[in-house]
């Protein structure tokens, strides 16, 4: 129970929100011939305030002589810069300055965003070592009220994601399948997915970076709390923040959700001090993104207030989110789950976000168990439910963005946009129109 395994039942048959197990090796592992000291970690940070773009490197052994490294970063057929030195170091850091980025009226061309996914190739040469990268220049930020991507506000459209999948569960079925994810995802009208209870195979995250969708690296949860538990949790969380860093798409960090592991957190201060040391270690390695400390409720020193609501009638939710007064006195109260939103941490210039809801069950296969947080008895029941919900959320005046739940159906859970085998329930144009509150009036 003190294992980080997310959505992974405890029973041997899954039931309600909880499913199959997945055991062994489940992502990718390769084997690949290097020199004696190679290139074991590349991280890259862009600063296109400051027209740089920074790699920071560390070696798998201390040189025994100085190494030349060398970077290029070339986009298409332009080279955008380069930088040289040499290292005796285990870890070195190389500052590479763009001009392009200080042209006043282009500079932007360069920017990656779900829009424009551009991606700049870049080498990197240490003694013998060459490896070949790519690397989106962008920014991200949670301030006045808004998610800022590239110092403009940007309205997250994002569907959480179990990545299960029926023939392989935890396992994506192929690297296509993961691209088809990816494309499905930005087809149906979304520009983000949050990633839930589970750390994603890296070639998904590849596509993403590729095709332009916006990321939320959330982490497993475990079903206790205990000193393990944090050493636990804590290890894989930093090895996942320091695996993904260099990810334009991922823009947010969740090493926590709606309290589990930390089931007490209200009232437990052994848990509010981890939330906060998960946020805090967070930031240590990565200080260029919005972090939510536990998403959902009971948040401490978050960035973004997540909040989630279940709640099927539209005529609750639209008054619910309809403006500042409104959120403020569910933030200074209770929220829509009976437990308080923020435990502590300021929150008045943080961006408001409804990052579950909906929960549909259309369960159009006759799955044994089917559950949903609601229920839709035909094609136009659930049209008419999903309409209805987007309607309410799309007419708030505070919130910076939503998550729907969820992409697809899993297991006895029937709430998804598709079925489990990725086929959607309404034609992807309607589904679309929907999502991105482009209707016919």
């Amino acid at each position: 129970m003190s294992q980080p395994r997310g959505k992974q039942d405890w029973r041997e048959d899954p039931h309600v929100i909880w499913y199959h197990r997945t055991s062994g090796i489940w992502q990718p592992v390769w084997l690949e011939s290097v020199p004696p000291v190679a290139v074991e970690t590349l991280h890259w940070t862009a600063d296109p305030h400051a027209a740089t773009v920074t790699a920071m490197l560390r070696l798998s052994a201390t040189p025994s002589v100085p190494l030349p490294v060398r970077v290029r970063l070339v986009d298409g057929d332009l080279v955008l810069g380069t930088a040289s030195t040499v290292t005796t170091a285990l870890e070195t850091t190389l500052v590479v300055t763009v001009p392009a980025l200080t042209n006043g009226q282009a500079y932007e061309e360069l920017l990656w965003s779900p829009e424009n996914p551009r991606l700049v190739d870049a080498t990197l040469d240490v003694g013998d070592d060459r490896v070949s990268s790519y690397l989106g220049i962008r920014t991200t930020e949670a301030a006045r009220g808004h998610f800022l991507l590239n110092d403009r506000p940007y309205y997250v459209r994002s569907v959480l994601n179990q990545g299960y999948w029926p023939q392989s569960h935890l396992t994506g079925p192929s690297a296509d399948a993961l691209r088809a994810e990816a494309q499905l995802i930005k087809d149906l009208g979304f520009n983000a997915t949050r990633l839930h209870q589970k750390f994603e195979d890296p070639r998904f995250l590849y596509w993403t970076d590729r095709l332009g969708l916006l990321v939320w690296g959330e982490a497993p949860a475990t079903f206790t709390y205990s000193p393990v538990t944090v050493e636990r949790t804590v290890s894989e969380w930093l090895d996942i923040v320091r695996r993904d860093y260099s990810h334009p798409s991922i823009v947010t960090w969740v090493p926590l959700n709606e309290s589990w592991g930390v089931q007490h957190i209200a009232h437990d201060v052994r848990m509010q001090h981890f939330a906060r040391a998960l946020v805090g270690l967070t930031k240590a390695l990565d200080p260029t993104r919005p972090v939510v400390s536990n998403d959902g409720w009971e948040q401490v020193d978050t960035d973004i207030v997540a909040i989630h609501d279940y709640e099927s009638d539209p005529a609750v939710v639209g008054p619910r989110y309809r403006n500042r007064a409104a959120i403020d006195a569910m933030v200074d109260g209770v929220g829509p789950a009976g437990r308080r939103l923020v435990l502590s941490g300021a929150v008045d210039d943080a961006p408001v976000m409804l990052t579950e809801f909906g929960g549909i069950s259309y369960d159009v296969d006759a799955v044994d168990d089917a559950w949903g947080y609601s229920a839709a008895s035909s094609a136009d029941d659930f049209e008419e439910r999903l309409s209805g919900l987007l309607d309410a959320v799309h007419s708030s005046e505070v919130l910076a963005g939503f998550c729907y739940t969820q992409l697809a159906d899993t297991e006895q859970e029937t709430n998804g946009l598709v079925r489990a085998d990725r086929t959607p329930k309404l034609p992807v144009e309607r589904i679309r129109a929907i999502i991105t509150s482009t209707r016919p009036t």
